[in-house]
């Protein structure tokens, strides 16, 4: 049969610990901001609810009984915990402790934002930050499923109507060629490789190609910008890549000055995503400029 608990209170439990480590009643009421009867009753109703004499009195005067100091004990126990309890809800109100997953584009994680995110790390050492990379689509399924609180993708061509999406920052996307390409203008250019169809900058890649009359033909498909720069160099193909990817440490070999388009990266949230201060916090760093 399961026991019954105590019905007793934290206050009537600091109540009796003000009492003992007062040298008076009268003090341990001051102490506490509450009249001496008040505490009188508070500490006769804790008697009552554990039913065991806490206080041996002689005429007027009350002092705790020995066996009370297993009950002194506990309330101070009980007190440091609850003490430590305000700290860590105070804490999580205020996005100080607590778990944020994020998912980012693999540029975003390792060109846009690592200074946010350590930055955000620093200030909020007790935050678990679990950071996802992948690609725009993948990452805002995992956003739908739950499984990240936000995520920094590519902005698609249309907003999906459950999520909220922060512009964030663009950047510029241009042609690159292999080494012994030969080419007059956009009609020359391709065959292509590129990111996957179907994924966010795939889609604004083929409008812009089409838009400046340039042959579509993806002949080899990758995540991973990395391995399109390789198949540039082998001369496997084309490709269209953000500037800094393509520009940073590969040396490609450039089409033209110009970029061929833009790309807005957003920061995307569900729409009935409930307000988590610590979430709220890393959206805040993130939207700082980058520059």
């Amino acid at each position: 049969m399961r026991e019954q608990l105590l019905q007793i209170t934290t206050q009537q439990l600091e109540y009796l610990v003000a009492v003992h480590r007062a040298p008076t009643w009268a003090a341990a009421a001051g102490k506490l901001g509450v009249s001496p009867s008040a505490l009188s009753q508070g500490l006769a109703e804790l008697e009552r609810r554990i039913g065991v004499p806490l206080f041996d009195r002689q005429g007027r005067r009350r002092t705790l009984a020995p066996h009370a100091q297993e009950v002194v004990a506990y309330a101070d126990r009980v007190l440091s915990q609850t003490y430590d309890l305000g700290r860590w809800a105070e804490s999580a109100r205020s996005g100080q402790v607590g778990t944020v997953r994020v998912g980012m584009i693999d540029l975003a994680a390792v060109k846009h934002f690592p200074t946010a995110m350590s930055a955000f790390r620093s200030e909020r050492p007790n935050v678990e930050l679990r950071l996802t990379v992948g690609p725009s689509r993948q990452l805002i399924d995992q956003l739908r499923a739950a499984e990240l609180d936000l995520a920094v993708v590519v902005a698609p061509a249309t907003k999906p109507s459950d999520m909220k999406m922060t512009p964030l920052l663009t950047e510029d996307l241009a042609v690159y060629a292999p080494p012994d390409a030969k080419y007059r203008g956009p009609a020359d250019w391709g065959p292509w490789v590129s990111f996957p169809h179907g994924s966010h900058t795939r889609q604004l890649i083929e409008t812009a190609l089409s838009e400046v009359g340039a042959p579509t033909n993806f002949v080899a498909e990758s995540h991973q910008p990395e391995v399109l720069c390789e198949m540039v160099r082998l001369g496997m193909g084309w490709t269209v890549l953000p500037e800094a990817q393509a520009e940073n440490r590969t040396a490609l070999k450039r089409v033209r000055k110009q970029p061929l388009l833009t790309r807005q990266l957003v920061l995307a949230l569900r729409s009935d995503a409930i307000a988590d201060p610590t979430v709220e916090a890393l959206k805040s760093r993130l939207s700082e400029p980058t520059n």
